[in-house]
């Protein structure tokens, strides 16, 4: 009977051997679980924040293909005091964006763009258009002008690029 008790004091010992080694690897085992899940999400989080990043000049890029042009005929001519003296302008437009369907909205619109083209052009003053940085003002205004009546039927702003003079005459 001494073999009895030996045997269930070495099973009884390595039965508590065999829990403490156990509850010992529970920790280490959720350690790296934690590990494994937190690498994952950072990981998860740089590849959102780098393809939100990429995507973004993507969004802001200009649309492709070739630059596409439209006049906005006939010429703009509106009249402006100067000095006491009568002013005419006459001014040739036209914009330019790579969307076709920004250009055929512009048409299906051309009386309230050309209205508050016409209102623009004719509150100028002579002094500040006699000077290159007055004609590219006036040119930004135009845009922003067109912009905003691109919007309102419904258009994309930013797909107008563009607003050039064509000719620009002051008398």
């Amino acid at each position: 009977m001494p073999d009895v008790p030996v045997l269930a004091g070495a099973q009884a010992s390595a039965g508590a051997a065999t829990p403490a080694a156990g509850k010992r690897r529970i920790p280490w085992l959720l350690i790296g679980i934690g590990v494994a899940v937190l690498v994952v999400g950072i990981g998860a989080a740089l590849m959102l924040t780098h393809s939100s990043h990429a995507s973004h000049p993507k969004t802001a890029a200009k649309p492709a293909g070739p630059p596409l042009y439209l006049a906005l005929d006939p010429p703009f001519v509106v009249n402006f005091q100067a000095d006491q003296v009568v002013r005419f302008l006459q001014v040739s437009v036209e914009v330019m964006s790579r969307d076709p369907n920004t250009l055929e909205l512009l048409k299906d619109n051309d009386p309230v763009v050309r209205n508050d083209v016409l209102i623009l052009f004719g509150n100028q003053k002579y002094s500040s258009l006699a000077t290159p940085e007055g004609k590219e003002q006036l040119r930004a205004d135009a845009l922003t002008t067109i912009r905003k009546d691109l919007v309102q039927a419904g258009g994309d702003p930013k797909l107008l690029e563009a607003v050039y003079f064509t000719s620009f005459v002051m008398q």
